[in-house]
């Protein structure tokens, strides 16, 4: 079984899943899970088959995820590939996912509804709102806020994302507030904190959220990251995958 971080916040199964436990080879070692990721397509469907069967899902979905507030609800498996970022079912069995190589995957549920969703959640997806965009569709779907629960799992964390001038200003433009998301390490660009401002997020609508504190720039043993290979001059990346199941 591929190794895998949980969280006691939420009571379904679930799993925040990394780069070890699978059968890619190359900058895809081992557990890589994009469909678009330039490698093999059977190699990821055995890293994706070990995930499911490690959830005890009966099948898994995913999304060609394009930073944005789209979010759609999940019923059966030929929702897989379409151009979104945030996932929501009710089906037993049936996993959601998010795939991520730096950006923030989100799991969330209320597991009184039966409702879980998954979204995947860069700078750009969460300032434009997948977050409470995912939220709002488990909520049409009969959840309620007050017995949601979320985490975020493994992205970049704020030592490792230094960010320009205008990057800062795009968000300020939004909200002045967001500028405490925002810190300037001496002699160094603004660094932005991806974790605090998803976190935020959640807090607004009132949903106990955590992170599970795990950065994919700094740990290179355990999980793919898009700028760590960006640094080091490698074209290619693999993804890790979280995902969640109502038994």
């Amino acid at each position: 079984m591929p190794p895998h971080l949980t969280s006691d916040l939420l009571s379904v199964p679930h799993g925040f899943f990394g780069s070890k436990g699978g059968v890619s080879t190359g900058i895809y070692t081992s557990l890589n899970a994009g469909l678009r990721s330039g490698d093999s397509e059977g190699q990821i469907a055995e890293n994706r088959k070990r995930i499911r069967d490690a959830l005890g899902a009966d099948y898994m979905v995913s999304l060609h995820q394009v930073h944005s507030d789209r979010v759609i609800i999940a019923a059966n498996e030929p929702v897989s590939d379409m151009g979104a970022d945030g996932l929501v079912t009710t089906v037993p069995g049936l996993a959601i996912s998010a795939l991520s190589a730096d950006c923030g995957p989100v799991l969330l549920a209320d597991a009184k509804a039966g409702v879980i969703g998954a979204c995947h959640a860069g700078w750009r997806g969460a300032l434009s709102g997948i977050v409470e965009s995912t939220v709002a569709t488990m909520c049409e779907m009969g959840a309620q806020p007050e017995n949601m629960t979320a985490v975020l799992g493994p992205c970049i964390g704020p030592e490792n994302y230094e960010v320009g001038d205008d990057f800062k200003a795009e968000f300020c433009e939004v909200d002045d507030n967001y500028a405490r998301f925002f810190h300037s390490p001496a002699g160094k660009k603004a660094h932005f904190d991806l974790p605090a401002f998803i976190l935020s997020r959640l807090a607004v609508m009132d949903i106990r959220a955590e992170w599970t504190g795990h950065c994919t720039y700094a740990h290179a043993e355990d999980y793919f990251s898009y700028r760590r290979n960006t640094h080091a001059g490698i074209n290619g990346y693999g993804r890790n995958l979280s995902a969640i199941v109502l038994p």
